[in-house]
């Protein structure tokens, strides 16, 4: 009922209060409850002020962010793939940051790969009940060939996401490395199926129960760290520089150009053709230049050093003034 008196809702005295969800994300926000009769200063003040809890969340989950970054990293080296598995918006984040790893870091799509419910058309539009199919789950990761010596990272917000929980059990009962990125405490099924659990309690959300807010923000940063982590410890960088990139437009191919010239000390139009001895490789051109060889013998140095080059040119790059 809706009181004309007071303004307000009640609950009749018959009435028991309502059941208070187990999972963190689908509470209410006591901080958010009057944010409809905000003005848009006062919306993006609330949001801020839940936003900045979000690093602290992570930051509860470091070990475990550590610990998935050194699986994700023995994966690679074996010459396992990492595929991420979710639903809706964390399905979407999953298949986002697969998405960036081959312009970033110079992978084959294959070695990162994003599996969302519902499949490619749940991308930009949501598909009911995609979530909860069981079957489907064994179904996608089988056609993408999981197996022994992958990693399979379930993305669930709630943590209780059923197409998410399938996908980590058949991962683990092939032999594949798991982990769970949650927002909410995962049950106990869900955790068995895990050889890492990363969970950043982020609290009720601004607007009840839409993830894509903090949750959201969250699990993004933690996926941001699992494949930059895993991709600087397989050498795809060089000091903080962008080593093993693609130059695969104008931007790119400038940025390639600057980051050989900044190494290297050369100039411009020198950095151009070394990078076109290189086969368009920064990390080739940098040894080559070091080392003063060509790029056969630089491609076997660095396949000596597992890659990093680090281990090929004892000098590390120039500092930042």
């Amino acid at each position: 009922m809706y009181p004309a008196d007071r303004g307000q809702f009640s609950r009749p005295a018959n009435v028991p209060a309502p059941v208070i969800d187990p999972r963190v994300t689908e509470r209410r926000n006591p901080r958010t409850q009057q944010i409809d009769l905000a003005d848009p200063i006062g919306i993006v003040d609330l949001m801020l002020a839940e936003d900045d809890t979000v690093p602290r969340a992570v930051a509860t989950q470091r070990q475990q962010i550590a610990d998935a970054i050194a699986a994700a990293e023995q994966t690679f080296r074996g010459g396992g793939r990492l595929f991420y598995v979710g639903a809706g918006t964390s399905g979407r984040l999953g298949v986002l940051d697969a998405s960036e790893c081959p312009p970033t870091f110079g992978t084959d799509p294959q070695m990162v790969q994003g599996i969302i419910a519902g499949g490619p058309a749940a991308l930009t539009s949501a598909q009911e009940g995609a979530e909860d199919d069981l079957r489907q789950a064994a179904i996608d990761l089988t056609a993408r060939g999981v197996r022994a010596g992958d990693m399979v990272v379930g993305i669930a917000a709630s943590g209780t996401t059923p197409y998410v929980r399938v996908a980590l059990e058949h991962a683990k009962s092939v032999g594949a490395r798991t982990v769970i990125v949650a927002c909410s405490p995962p049950p106990a099924e869900t955790l068995r199926s895990a050889d890492v659990a990363i969970v950043a309690i982020t609290g009720p959300e601004v607007v009840t129960g839409s993830t894509r807010l903090k949750a959201g923000t969250a699990t993004k940063l933690i996926l941001n760290m699992i494949t930059t982590g895993a991709m600087i410890r397989v050498g795809k960088t060089f000091g903080n520089l962008m080593v093993d990139l693609r130059a695969t437009n104008v931007k790119l191919a400038d940025r390639s150009e600057r980051i050989v010239a900044e190494v290297s000390g050369l100039a411009r139009p020198d950095a151009r053709a070394l990078l076109e001895r290189a086969g368009g490789s920064v990390k080739l051109a940098i040894v080559m230049h070091a080392l003063g060889v060509e790029r056969h013998e630089a491609e076997r140095q660095l396949a000596d050093a597992g890659g990093v080059i680090r281990r090929v040119v004892r000098t590390p790059p120039p500092a930042v003034a």
